[in-house]
């Protein structure tokens, strides 16, 4: 019997659609989202907020258009950010419209629950004349009266019932740029939904957890969930949902996808959690050390080890590394290999020097090399970096 070596991750073979400049599904790296939190219509938080979760590597941010005076604040919020912009839309088909028309990237709509045919036909016009996508966002919570008669309770099967006619709705207007979700707060009915939606279709998937909670549970349930999908190669973008500043959302998406090598962003940090032999304060350390290099967008590594039980084989496998010495003398790795020793007074300032200048290195000697371009716009990737991307 053949075993699949087991790093290997094969993505399930979808339509790629456009949001804005940034490709979703196909061959296109899997995209990290977010979604703001302020009134739309405070166009000043708005931006800021939009800003924050570009600073973070956001690749998409969805804005919610509950109203005529939130959709046309949309354009206002559009010409201020760089990062494509999906309009959060639900019942009302006019909101679609004026999001399509203020240049949303994408809608995010379902189609049945907005009326007749023909506002459809109106929805799917708009998208087309201003080259919106649409995301299907199917959730548990608000499932079809007529479907949770049918199966009793909210289940993987009503799910993707629901997911399949929204599709035909669009699918009958002649419009096939979209994405679709299946989200529960349970991870299991999520989890099996996606699956099963997953061989029913080949659209691009939109994976979250959806009500996850907090920053710690909510991180941890959101984990599990996509970690299992993406793990089996299910899922082109992705959201994390939490009750809390979405800038975390998006660093909690990132770290997901780097742990399984499907995206590389940032300094990876491996640090021990620190224990009795510890020669410095190692979790301290690495707070500081996070938020010191939180501006660094250049894949690379960095080990950060209390003692020499392990350090010196973590700092063998990254590009830089210091495990933790007596008498407040510490030993720095580069590029696996013993270098120099440093002191407690100079620890952390010498630490992010090494990284910065490994930064720039990496950028001067291979500017379009896979390391600069891991994570760069994914649409705009040249296609021999895609999939390693």
């Amino acid at each position: 019997m053949s075993v699949r070596p087991f790093r290997d991750i094969e993505r399930r073979q979808c339509r790629r659609i456009q949001v804005g400049d940034i490709a979703v599904g196909g061959d296109a790296p899997i995209t990290v989202q977010s979604m703001t939190n302020t009134l739309t219509t405070d166009v000043a938080a708005t931006v800021a907020q939009v800003r924050a979760l570009e600073d973070a590597g956001a690749d998409i941010v969805r804005v919610s258009c509950p109203d005529e005076e939130s959709s046309r604040a949309l354009a206002a919020i559009i010409r201020q950010v760089n990062v494509p912009i999906v309009a959060d839309i639900h019942f009302h088909y006019r909101r679609a419209i004026e999001a399509a028309q203020s240049g949303a990237a994408c809608l995010r709509i379902n189609p049945g629950n907005i009326g007749s045919k023909a506002r459809v036909r109106d929805v799917v016009a708009a998208a087309r004349d201003h080259g919106c996508s649409m995301r299907i966002g199917v959730n548990a919570g608000s499932l079809e009266r007529e479907l949770l008669e049918k199966y009793g309770e909210p289940c993987p099967e009503a799910m993707v019932e629901s997911a399949l006619n929204h599709a035909r709705i669009l699918e009958d207007a002649d419009f096939f740029d979209f994405k679709i979700s299946v989200k529960a707060s349970d991870v299991f009915l999520a989890v099996a939904a996606y699956q099963q939606l997953a061989e029913a279709c080949d659209y691009p998937l939109h994976l979250g957890i959806t009500e996850a909670g907090g920053l710690t549970s909510g991180t941890v349930k959101t984990s599990i969930g996509l970690g299992m999908l993406l793990w089996a190669g299910i899922g082109d973008t992705i959201r994390v949902s939490l009750s809390a500043d979405p800038v975390e959302e998006v660093r909690a998406g990132f770290e997901i996808l780097r742990s399984l090598g499907l995206r590389r962003r940032g300094v990876q940090i491996i640090s021990c959690p620190s224990c009795a032999r510890q020669a410095f304060p190692v979790i301290k350390t690495v707070e500081v050390l996070e938020q010191r290099l939180a501006h660094i967008t250049t894949p690379m590594s960095l080990s950060i080890i209390g003692c020499v039980v392990n350090g010196p084989g973590e700092a063998r496998e990254t590009d830089i590394g210091l495990t933790g010495g007596g008498n407040g003398t510490h030993m720095v790795y580069l590029n696996g290999v013993t270098d120099h020793k440093i002191t407690d007074a100079t620890l952390v300032d010498h630490i992010v020097e090494l990284v910065e200048a490994k930064a720039a290195e990496i950028e001067a000697q291979a500017p379009q090399s896979d390391a600069t371009l891991a994570d760069a716009t994914p649409g705009n990737q040249p296609a021999h970096l895609k999939a390693a991307s």
